[in-house]
């Protein structure tokens, strides 16, 4: 039996056909080929974009991995996670990663997030008994991935003190309120679309149960040769993983070292504080900004500072790691195009135009007005796209309740088919399973939940 087309499959070929016929009566026909090429384009320099970034935070995360931090996080948040990914052993690195990634998100720290989204990604799919096709834990991740909850949309706050908003940092709780409601309905829909996990038949006893061995395999544990590496500790699931290295801490010159930096750094930050520039006179703005450029260094400086204290080779690790997301930022490219050019062919040829002119009427009437209803349909296909509106926006009358909507929005939202397909696309999945329906519906219900709140609000 051939299986049945994912969701995405339908979505992107819908998207295609809907642009040519589209552009068969407005006449951009001219326009649907040019946005294909310029698109593919776009594709393929973003994930060249990427290899930097990818490359730099997969190798922090693998120093941070050899150190033992993912482990240490995945046992304090234990409780909480197991629950919401039963199918993870409890210890395994998938866990800590989508932990980070989770912590990233809510924090605004955008690019540190997706590397370690697509180093959460990429262990999970170590876990996969059937490759290629998404598992119930990677459909849940990515759905809470794409409605995360945000506490911080700095990018947002920043565009509208730009515009002269009279309180550029008002959108705060109705945005945190409105990405709160996406994230549940995210976690919900996931758990309640979720079948039985692919490539696994249940036994006699209703549990899961992996594929048989190997043939040849006589079924007796692999005994470590002797000198070799530490054998591996069974997970929750009956899966098994590495234990952690043996690890040699620095001495002392090391140790002073460090706390010579750890001093040298207190000391920078009281001289920001009381005696640098705009000491004591920071407006609410100003210090979120600053929050957010002292945020990624730490992190940065900490993650390599603990890798380092624990005996890690901190260099030759992060090289290491580096190379994997050298490797990751190149596998994307195909998918990264392939959702790039239906997008764009499909807002090039008008129809984006049409299904506002058509729904608007409706969505007024529920206070959704039809600029802001652009953004709503455009905001999961193109993330700059949906920046771009709302910077117009905000720009052209920043204390409109308009704006302010369109601010909500872009602050609880995220792109969601950018999302899909740079994490499927790291891991090679193609069959996508209820990450897609689950993911949409979120993104409608934080829209829905934003218009309400800035109704009740504004």
């Amino acid at each position: 039996m051939q299986p049945k087309a994912s969701a995405i499959n339908i979505i992107w070929l819908g998207l295609i056909g809907v642009a040519v016929v589209t552009a068969s009566y407005t006449g951009r026909m001219d326009e649907v080929t040019s946005a294909s090429f310029e698109s593919a384009k776009a594709g393929v320099m973003l994930a060249i974009g990427l290899i930097g970034p990818m490359a730099f935070w997969l190798g922090i995360m693998k120093v941070a991995e050899a150190g033992g931090l993912m482990r240490m996080i995945a046992r304090a948040l234990r409780p909480v996670m197991t629950r919401l990914f039963p199918e993870v052993p409890a210890e395994h690195p998938a866990m800590s990663a989508m932990i980070m990634n989770m912590a990233a998100n809510t924090l605004g720290l955008g690019n540190a997030a997706t590397p370690m989204g697509i180093k959460a990604m990429q262990e999970l799919d170590k876990l996969a008994a059937e490759k290629g096709t998404a598992t119930n834990a990677m459909c849940l991740f990515l759905a809470i991935n794409t409605s995360s909850v945000t506490l911080l949309p700095l990018g947002v706050i920043t565009v509208r003190a730009a515009a002269g908003a009279t309180s550029p940092a008002e959108i705060l709780i109705p945005a945190i309120v409105a990405t709160c409601c996406s994230t549940i309905v995210a976690i919900t829909m996931a758990k309640l679309l979720a079948g039985r996990e692919p490539g696994r038949t249940l036994g006699l006893s209703g549990v899961a149960a992996s594929p048989a061995p190997d043939a040849g395999s006589s079924g007796a544990k692999a005994q470590p040769a002797a000198g070799g590496p530490a054998p591996a500790k069974p997970g929750g699931n009956g899966i098994e993983f590495p234990a952690a290295p043996a690890l040699t801490p620095p001495g002392r010159g090391g140790r002073i070292f460090i706390q010579l930096l750890l001093l040298a750094f207190a000391g920078g930050i009281i001289y920001r504080l009381f005696f640098g520039p705009g000491a004591g006179g920071e407006d609410a703005v100003s210090f979120f900004n600053a929050v957010s450029a002292w945020l990624i260094p730490m992190l940065i400086a900490g993650l390599l500072i603990f890798g380092y204290l624990k005996g890690v080779k901190v260099y030759e690790v992060a090289t290491e790691g580096a190379k994997e997301g050298f490797a990751t930022a190149v596998r994307i490219i195909p998918f990264l195009v392939a959702i790039f050019v239906a997008i764009g062919m499909f807002r090039a040829s008008g129809a984006m135009e049409i299904m506002i002119t058509v729904l608007s009427p409706l969505t007024e009437r529920v206070g959704l007005p039809a600029e802001a209803l652009g953004m709503a349909l455009l905001r999961p296909l193109s993330g700059s796209g949906a920046f771009g509106m709302m910077s117009e926006i905000v720009a052209r009358d920043p204390d409109s309740f308009l704006a302010f909507l369109v601010s909500v929005m872009q602050g609880s939202t995220e792109t969601t088919f950018y999302v899909l397909a740079v994490y499927f696309g790291a891991v090679g999945i193609t069959r996508t399973r209820h990450a897609l329906p689950a993911a949409l519906t979120a993104d409608a219900a934080g829209i829905t939940a934003a218009v309400i709140v800035c109704n009740l609000w504004f």
